[in-house]
Protein backbone atom coordinates (compact mmCIF):
# COMPACT_ATOMS: atom_id res chain seq x y z
CA UNK A 1 0.00 0.00 0.00
CA UNK A 2 1.42 3.40 -0.97
CA UNK A 3 1.50 6.43 1.32
CA UNK A 4 -1.53 8.14 -0.25
CA UNK A 5 -3.69 5.08 0.38
CA UNK A 6 -2.25 4.62 3.87
CA UNK A 7 -2.62 8.24 5.05
CA UNK A 8 -6.32 8.06 6.13
CA UNK A 9 -5.48 5.25 8.57
CA UNK A 10 -2.47 7.16 9.94
CA UNK A 11 -4.54 10.34 10.32
CA UNK A 12 -7.23 8.44 12.23
CA UNK A 13 -4.64 7.12 14.69
CA UNK A 14 -3.51 10.72 15.42
CA UNK A 15 -7.03 11.99 16.15
CA UNK A 16 -7.75 13.92 19.34
CA UNK A 17 -11.31 13.61 20.62
CA UNK A 18 -13.22 16.55 22.11
CA UNK A 19 -14.40 15.93 25.69
CA UNK A 20 -15.48 19.44 26.69
CA UNK A 21 -15.62 22.78 24.89
CA UNK A 22 -16.17 26.36 26.04
CA UNK A 23 -15.99 29.74 24.34
CA UNK A 24 -13.64 32.04 26.23
CA UNK A 25 -13.76 35.08 23.92
CA UNK A 26 -16.48 36.27 21.54
CA UNK A 27 -15.13 39.02 19.28
CA UNK A 28 -16.55 40.70 16.19
CA UNK A 29 -14.42 38.53 13.87
CA UNK A 30 -12.68 35.95 16.05
CA UNK A 31 -14.18 33.45 18.50
CA UNK A 32 -11.71 31.81 20.89
CA UNK A 33 -12.46 28.37 22.32
CA UNK A 34 -10.83 26.21 24.97
CA UNK A 35 -11.39 22.46 24.70
CA UNK A 36 -10.42 19.48 26.78
CA UNK A 37 -9.35 16.63 24.50
CA UNK A 38 -8.42 12.99 24.83
CA UNK A 39 -5.07 12.23 23.19
CA UNK A 40 -4.29 9.09 21.14
CA UNK A 41 -2.54 7.53 24.17
CA UNK A 42 -5.60 8.06 26.40
CA UNK A 43 -4.26 11.06 28.33
CA UNK A 44 -6.05 14.41 28.32
CA UNK A 45 -4.87 17.89 27.38
CA UNK A 46 -6.23 21.37 26.61
CA UNK A 47 -6.45 23.08 23.23
CA UNK A 48 -7.09 26.80 22.67
CA UNK A 49 -8.03 27.84 19.16
CA UNK A 50 -9.80 30.45 17.06
CA UNK A 51 -12.90 29.71 15.04
CA UNK A 52 -12.86 31.72 11.83
CA UNK A 53 -15.59 32.08 9.17
CA UNK A 54 -13.12 31.34 6.34
CA UNK A 55 -11.99 33.57 3.51
CA UNK A 56 -11.58 33.73 -0.25
CA UNK A 57 -8.77 35.24 -2.29
CA UNK A 58 -8.74 35.93 -6.01
CA UNK A 59 -5.82 36.78 -8.27
CA UNK A 60 -6.97 38.87 -11.28
CA UNK A 61 -4.89 38.19 -14.41
CA UNK A 62 -4.98 40.59 -17.37
CA UNK A 63 -4.43 39.46 -20.97
CA UNK A 64 -0.94 40.99 -21.08
CA UNK A 65 0.13 39.01 -17.99
CA UNK A 66 -0.41 41.84 -15.53
CA UNK A 67 -2.08 41.18 -12.19
CA UNK A 68 -3.56 43.52 -9.61
CA UNK A 69 -2.51 43.44 -5.96
CA UNK A 70 -3.60 45.72 -3.15
CA UNK A 71 -1.64 47.47 -0.43
CA UNK A 72 -3.15 47.36 3.05
CA UNK A 73 -1.96 48.34 6.52
CA UNK A 74 -1.99 45.33 8.84
CA UNK A 75 -2.19 46.62 12.39
CA UNK A 76 -0.85 43.51 14.21
CA UNK A 77 2.38 43.83 12.19
CA UNK A 78 2.36 47.64 12.25
CA UNK A 79 3.15 47.79 8.53
CA UNK A 80 1.57 47.87 5.09
CA UNK A 81 1.69 44.68 3.04
CA UNK A 82 1.21 43.94 -0.65
CA UNK A 83 -1.54 41.34 -1.00
CA UNK A 84 -3.90 39.54 -3.33
CA UNK A 85 -7.53 40.77 -3.07
CA UNK A 86 -9.20 38.82 -0.26
CA UNK A 87 -11.83 38.85 2.43
CA UNK A 88 -13.74 36.73 4.90
CA UNK A 89 -16.91 34.86 4.00
CA UNK A 90 -20.21 36.36 5.06
CA UNK A 91 -22.57 33.93 6.88
CA UNK A 92 -23.81 31.33 4.40
CA UNK A 93 -21.86 32.87 1.51
CA UNK A 94 -20.30 30.44 -1.00
CA UNK A 95 -16.54 30.93 -1.39
CA UNK A 96 -16.76 31.70 -5.11
CA UNK A 97 -19.35 34.40 -4.51
CA UNK A 98 -17.13 35.91 -1.82
CA UNK A 99 -14.18 35.93 -4.24
CA UNK A 100 -16.13 37.85 -6.87
CA UNK A 101 -17.45 40.27 -4.27
CA UNK A 102 -14.02 40.97 -2.81
CA UNK A 103 -12.51 41.39 -6.27
CA UNK A 104 -14.96 44.17 -7.08
CA UNK A 105 -14.92 45.78 -3.62
CA UNK A 106 -11.14 45.94 -3.34
CA UNK A 107 -10.06 46.54 -6.95
CA UNK A 108 -13.15 47.65 -8.85
CA UNK A 109 -12.67 44.73 -11.24
CA UNK A 110 -15.41 42.46 -12.58
CA UNK A 111 -14.39 39.13 -14.11
CA UNK A 112 -16.02 37.09 -16.86
CA UNK A 113 -14.04 33.95 -15.96
CA UNK A 114 -13.00 32.60 -12.59
CA UNK A 115 -11.60 29.21 -11.57
CA UNK A 116 -11.01 27.61 -8.18
CA UNK A 117 -7.34 26.65 -7.82
CA UNK A 118 -7.37 25.15 -4.33
CA UNK A 119 -7.50 25.98 -0.65
CA UNK A 120 -5.14 26.03 2.32
CA UNK A 121 -5.09 26.39 6.10
CA UNK A 122 -2.94 29.41 7.06
CA UNK A 123 -2.57 28.87 10.82
CA UNK A 124 -3.17 25.23 11.71
CA UNK A 125 -1.75 25.49 15.23
CA UNK A 126 -4.40 27.88 16.54
CA UNK A 127 -7.25 28.36 14.06
CA UNK A 128 -9.70 26.41 11.88
CA UNK A 129 -9.50 29.06 9.14
CA UNK A 130 -9.56 27.86 5.54
CA UNK A 131 -8.71 30.17 2.64
CA UNK A 132 -10.21 29.38 -0.77
CA UNK A 133 -8.08 30.29 -3.80
CA UNK A 134 -9.31 31.60 -7.15
CA UNK A 135 -7.84 33.05 -10.33
CA UNK A 136 -9.87 35.39 -12.54
CA UNK A 137 -9.61 36.87 -16.01
CA UNK A 138 -11.77 38.60 -18.61
CA UNK A 139 -11.57 41.74 -16.48
CA UNK A 140 -13.55 44.96 -16.64
CA UNK A 141 -12.59 47.97 -14.52
CA UNK A 142 -15.16 49.78 -12.40
CA UNK A 143 -14.91 51.72 -9.13
CA UNK A 144 -13.72 50.34 -5.81
CA UNK A 145 -16.38 49.84 -3.14
CA UNK A 146 -14.35 49.29 0.02
CA UNK A 147 -15.79 49.29 3.54
CA UNK A 148 -15.74 52.57 5.51
CA UNK A 149 -12.86 51.37 7.70
CA UNK A 150 -10.90 49.78 4.85
CA UNK A 151 -8.11 51.72 3.12
CA UNK A 152 -6.44 50.06 0.13
CA UNK A 153 -4.08 51.06 -2.66
CA UNK A 154 -4.28 49.26 -6.02
CA UNK A 155 -1.14 48.12 -7.82
CA UNK A 156 -1.08 46.70 -11.34
CA UNK A 157 2.17 44.93 -12.23
CA UNK A 158 3.32 42.02 -14.37
CA UNK A 159 3.03 38.65 -12.67
CA UNK A 160 6.74 38.03 -13.21
CA UNK A 161 7.45 41.14 -11.12
CA UNK A 162 5.32 39.70 -8.32
CA UNK A 163 7.51 36.58 -8.22
CA UNK A 164 10.58 38.83 -8.03
CA UNK A 165 8.96 40.63 -5.09
CA UNK A 166 8.53 37.27 -3.36
CA UNK A 167 12.18 36.42 -3.98
CA UNK A 168 13.32 39.80 -2.65
CA UNK A 169 11.23 39.48 0.52
CA UNK A 170 8.93 42.39 -0.34
CA UNK A 171 5.87 40.14 -0.55
CA UNK A 172 5.68 38.09 2.65
CA UNK A 173 1.93 37.46 2.99
CA UNK A 174 1.28 33.71 2.83
CA UNK A 175 -2.05 33.84 0.97
CA UNK A 176 -0.48 36.02 -1.73
CA UNK A 177 2.58 33.79 -2.14
CA UNK A 178 0.46 30.63 -2.30
CA UNK A 179 -2.02 32.25 -4.70
CA UNK A 180 0.74 33.22 -7.10
CA UNK A 181 2.37 29.78 -7.11
CA UNK A 182 -0.92 27.90 -7.35
CA UNK A 183 -2.10 30.17 -10.16
CA UNK A 184 1.14 29.57 -12.08
CA UNK A 185 0.79 25.79 -11.68
CA UNK A 186 -2.83 25.87 -12.84
CA UNK A 187 -2.09 28.30 -15.68
CA UNK A 188 0.80 26.29 -17.10
CA UNK A 189 -1.45 23.23 -17.28
CA UNK A 190 -4.64 24.83 -18.67
CA UNK A 191 -3.36 27.98 -20.48
CA UNK A 192 -6.48 30.17 -20.89
CA UNK A 193 -4.04 32.52 -22.67
CA UNK A 194 -0.23 32.73 -22.70
CA UNK A 195 1.45 34.34 -19.68
CA UNK A 196 5.21 34.68 -19.11
CA UNK A 197 5.96 34.01 -15.44
CA UNK A 198 9.66 34.90 -15.55
CA UNK A 199 11.26 38.28 -16.19
CA UNK A 200 12.83 38.58 -19.65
Amino acid sequence: MNFIDNWPRIAKELEEKEMDSSRIYDGVLLKVWKDEVRLPNGNTSEREYIRHPGASVVLPVFENGDIMLVGQYRYPLRQALLEVPAGKLDPGEPPGQAARRELTEETGLICNEMVRIGQFHPCIGYSDEVIHLYAAWGLTQQEQATDEDEFLSRHRLHISEAFELINSGTITDSKTIISLFRTRAWWEKHVPFPVHFELN
